[in-house]
C-alpha cells in the first residue's frame, strides 16, 4: 500500500476545508435566526480555536493547527484582507453623499468623536492593568479610541438589505454615514499605527509627511490614470486579463508602499479601491471577478486566524468579565448615543434616529481587522484582544433583534409602500394588475399580457422587481440607477411601445414570495402575474417562488408559460366545468375587450351527449365568452386543448387544475399540455376556487 504524504500544503488545504465547512454549517443556523453570515464566520474561528476545540480536544487542534503552520495561514489571510479592503474601497461611492451631505457629516462625525472620546477614557482607565509591556500610553489610549469608533460597512449593507431598509430614509442615511465613518476611521487608524510604529517624534512626523504625500500622489496622478483606463473598459469584454493584472499590480504596489511608510498595507488597499472611478462598469466588473475568491475563500481564513488568537479562557476572574461588559457598554453608549442624538438634531424622529444608532453600532468584520492590527503591533495584549472580540460579537449579534423591536415591520412597510393616493373612478375600484418580474426574457410577454388586460377598461398596472440581498451596497446602487437594464427595464420598454402606463416598484427581498403577496395586498391587486418557473430535474413549472406565491396569495394569480409570445390576437380559453375555470373565463373576457383580440371558448365535456347539453356552470357564470363557445367531447381534456391549439393561437388561458395537466404543486413532470403546446399558456389560479376545491375534497 503506498504511503500517504502529509506535507505543509496538504495541511493548509485541510485547514481551508475545515474553516469553510464549519463556517458554512454555522451560517445555516445564524441566517435561520436572522443573523448575518459574518457572525457564523467569527464563531467558526472561535470554535476551531483554543476557546472550544483546544479546550475540548487539544490534540485535534494541535494536529489541525500546529504552531508551525500559523505563519502560512496568517500570510494567506492577509492576502485575503488586502483584496477585501480593496473591495471595501470599491464600495465607497461618492453618490451616497448626494443630497445627504449635511446630515451625514454631522451624524458620522458625532458617531466617531463621541465613541473615540469614551474609548480614550477607557484606555486611560485600563492602561496600568491591561496594557502590554513596553506599549506607550499614547498608543494604547488612541488605539482604544479607534476600536470604539469602527462601524462594519459591509455587514451593515447585508443587514439593511435583509431588512429591506436600503430604500428607506433610515437605510440611505445610515449607509452614507457608515461610508464616511469608514474613511474617517481608517485615516485615524493609519495615524495610530504610524504613532505606534514610530520610534520618537521625528519618525512619527516623517511617517505623517510621507503618508500625506502618498495620498496626494494617488489623488493627482493615479486617479486620473484609472479614470482613463475605466473609459477604455467600456464593456465586460474590455476587462481583459491584462487589465486585471495591471490593476492587481497597482493594488499590490499601493499596499506595499503604505506598509513601507508605516501605516499598514490595508490602508493602501482601501485607498486604491476608494479612488478607482465608480462611473462606468470598471469597479463593478472588478468586484465581480474578485469578491468570490476574496470573500468566500480567503476571508474566512482571517476569521479562523482571529479565532485561533482569541482565548476566552484568558478572562478568568469576575473582574475581567466586568471589564469586558464595561467595554461593551462604552462602545454601545458611544456609537448608539452619539449617532442617535446627532440624527435627532438633524430632524429625524426618535424611532428613526434610534434605528440609525442601532445600525451604526454594528462592528463585525471591520472591528476584527482593527483588533488584529493592534495585536500584531503589540499595542493590545491577548486579554484585551479577547475582550474586544467579545464586544464586537455582542454589538453585531444584537443589531438585528434590537432593530426589529425599535423599527418593526409596520414602520418598514409604511416607508417602502407609501404612495400618493391613486386616482380611481367614482363608484368602482379599478382593476389592478401587479406583475412580478424575475428574468429579463419574461418581461416582454408579461407586458403584452398586462397591456391586453388594461386596454379597454380603467386599470392600474404595477411592475414589481425584487432583488436578492447583497453584501455590496454598490450592487443596490447599480440596480436602482440602471433602471433601463434587467427584468424591470425589459418590461418597461415593451410597456412603452404599447403606451401602457406602469408604476414600477423595486426593493431588496430575502423572502420573495412573502413580499410579493404582501405588496399585492398593500396595492389591492386584483391579479398577480408571474412568469413560470424554469424547471430543474423533476421540479415543475410552478415550483420555486411561483409555488410559494400560489400558496400564500390572497387573490387571483396568473402564471405565464411563455412559448414566444409576440402578439395577442387569437386567444383560446378552455373550460371543463370546474370552479377553477371561472376566473380563467373572466380574465379571457377582459382580454377579449382589447382591440383586435378574438376569443374562442372551448368547453370540453366527457363522451356521451356533451354537445347537446346546456353550457357548464363555469361558462354560464361568464356570459361574455359565450358568443364564441364551442363544445367538444373528449376523454382527455388536455388532449382536446392541444388538438384545438394546433389550429393556430397566440395564447391559451386555462384554470389551474388537473383536467388540463396543470398543478400548483412544487414537484411534478412537465405535463403534456405545457410541453407540447405551440402557444403560450396563461395558467390561472384562484384562491377562492382553491378553497372550494379543498373543502369539497375534505
Amino acid at each position: 500500500m503506498p504511503s500517504l504524504e502529509f506535507n505543509p500544503l496538504t495541511l493548509l488545504l485541510l485547514q481551508i476545508a475545515a474553516v469553510l465547512l464549519v463556517s458554512r454549517s454555522l451560517g445555516v443556523v445564524t441566517q435561520w435566526i436572522g443573523q448575518p453570515l459574518v457572525i457564523a464566520e467569527v464563531l467558526a474561528g472561535i470554535v476551531l480555536g483554543p476557546s472550544l476545540l483546544g479546550w475540548l480536544w487539544p490534540e485535534a487542534m494541535a494536529t489541525l493547527f500546529p504552531q508551525q503552520s500559523m505563519p502560512a495561514l496568517r500570510m494567506l489571510s492577509q492576502v485575503g484582507l488586502v483584496l477585501f479592503m480593496f473591495l471595501v474601497g470599491l464600495e465607497f461611492d461618492p453618490r451616497l453623499l448626494q443630497g445627504r451631505a449635511r446630515a451625514s457629516v454631522i451624524i458620522s462625525h458625532s458617531s466617531i468623536v463621541v465613541p473615540f472620546a469614551l474609548g480614550a477614557v477607557a484606555g486611560w482607565w485600563l492602561y496600568d492593568a491591561y496594557a502590554a509591556e513596553g506599549v506607550s500610553y499614547v498608543s494604547f489610549v488612541l488605539f482604544l479610541g479607534v476600536a470604539m469608533s469602527v462601524t462594519a460597512f459591509p455587514v451593515l449593507a447585508r443587514i439593511l438589505s435583509e431588512r429591506n431598509l436600503l430604500g428607506s430614509r433610515v437605510g440611505a442615511l445610515t449607509m452614507t454615514c457608515a461610508a464616511v465613518d469608514d474613511v474617517t476611521a481608517w485615516c485615524l487608524l493609519a495615524f495610530v499605527v504610524a504613532v505606534a510604529r514610530a520610534h520618537g517624534l521625528e519618525q512619527a512626523l516623517w511617517t505623517t509627511v510621507l503618508a500625506l504625500a502618498y495620498i496626494a500622489l494617488m489623488l493627482k496622478v493615479v486617479r486620473p490614470f484609472l479614470g482613463r483606463l475605466g473609459m477604455r473598459v467600456a464593456s465586460r469584454e474590455g476587462l481583459t486579463s491584462t487589465v486585471v493584472a495591471l490593476i492587481l499590480l497597482l493594488l499590490i504596489a499601493s499596499s506595499t508602499i503604505t506598509e513601507m511608510i508605516g501605516i499598514h498595507a490595508l490602508f493602501g488597499a482601501f485607498l486604491f479601491g476608494a479612488i478607482l472611478p465608480k462611473e462606468g462598469r470598471l469597479a463593478e466588473m472588478l468586484a465581480e471577478k474578485l469578491e468570490a475568491v476574496a470573500v468566500v475563500l480567503l476571508l474566512p481564513l482571517f476569521f479562523a486566524y482571529s479565532g485561533l488568537r482569541t482565548e476566552i479562557g484568558l478572562l478568568q476572574t469576575p473582574a475581567e468579565w466586568l471589564v469586558a461588559l464595561g467595554l461593551i457598554g462604552v462602545a454601545s453608549l458611544g456609537k448608539f448615543g452619539g449617532s442617535t442624538l446627532a440624527a435627532r438634531l438633524t430632524g429625524m424622529r426618535w424611532r428613526e434616529a434610534s434605528a440609525l444608532g442601532i445600525l451604526m453600532n454594528t462592528r463585525g468584520l471591520m472591528e476584527l481587522i482593527v483588533l488584529n492590527i493592534g495585536l500584531d503591533l503589540g499595542v493590545i495584549s491577548p486579554t484585551v484582544f479577547t475582550m474586544l472580540v467579545v464586544m464586537a460579537l455582542v454589538t453585531t449579534f444584537t443589531t438585528t433583534p434590537v432593530l426589529a423591536l425599535v423599527y418593526p415591520d409596520r414602520e418598514l412597510a409604511r416607508d417602502r409602500l407609501a404612495a400618493p393616493p391613486e386616482t380611481e373612478v367614482a363608484g368602482a375600484a379599478p382593476f389592478t394588475a401587479m406583475v412580478s418580474l424575475s428574468h429579463s426574457d419574461r418581461g416582454p410577454g408579461l407586458a403584452l399580457l398586462a397591456g391586453a388586460l388594461a386596454a379597454q377598461r380603467q386599470a392600474r398596472v404595477y411592475a414589481l422587481h425584487l432583488r436578492l440581498p447583497s453584501d455590496r451596497p454598490s450592487a443596490v446602487l447599480r440596480d436602482e440607477q440602471d433602471a433601463d437594464e434587467g427584468p424591470l427595464g425589459a418590461f418597461l420598454r415593451q410597456a412603452g411601445e404599447l403606451a401602457l402606463a406602469v408604476k414600477p416598484l423595486s426593493f431588496v427581498s430575502a423572502e420573495p414570495a412573502t413580499d410579493i403577496c404582501r405588496t399585492a395586498r398593500a396595492k389591492q391587486a386584483s391579479l398577480v402575474l408571474l412568469g413560470a418557473h424554469k424547471p430543474l430535474l423533476l421540479e415543475g413549472s410552478f415550483g420555486g417562488t411561483v409555488s410559494e406565491v400560489l400558496e400564500q396569495a390572497p387573490g387571483t394569480v396568473g402564471v405565464l408559460i411563455d412559448h414566444g409570445l409576440t402578439k395577442i390576437e387569437r386567444v383560446l380559453v378552455a373550460c371543463a366545468g370546474s370552479t377553477a375555470d371561472v376566473e380563467a373565463l373572466r380574465l379571457a373576457a377582459r382580454i377579449g375587450a382589447a382591440p383586435g383580440v378574438r376569443i374562442t371558448t372551448l368547453c370540453v365535456a366527457p363522451p356521451g351527449g356533451g354537445k347537446n347539453a346546456e353550457p357548464c356552470p363555469a361558462c354560464a357564470a361568464v356570459p361574455e365568452v359565450a358568443a364564441g363557445m364551442r363544445t367538444v367531447e373528449h376523454a382527455s381534456p388536455a388532449a382536446a386543448v392541444l388538438d384545438e391549439v394546433r389550429r393556430g393561437y397566440d395564447l391559451v388561458i386555462l384554470g389551474m387544475h388537473e383536467d388540463w395537466g396543470l398543478s400548483g404543486s412544487r414537484f411534478g413532470f412537465r405535463r403534456r399540455t405545457l410541453a407540447e403546446s405551440p402557444a403560450s399558456i396563461l395558467a390561472v389560479h384562484s384562491a377562492e376556487a382553491g378553497q372550494i376545491s379543498a373543502g369539497r375534497s375534505a
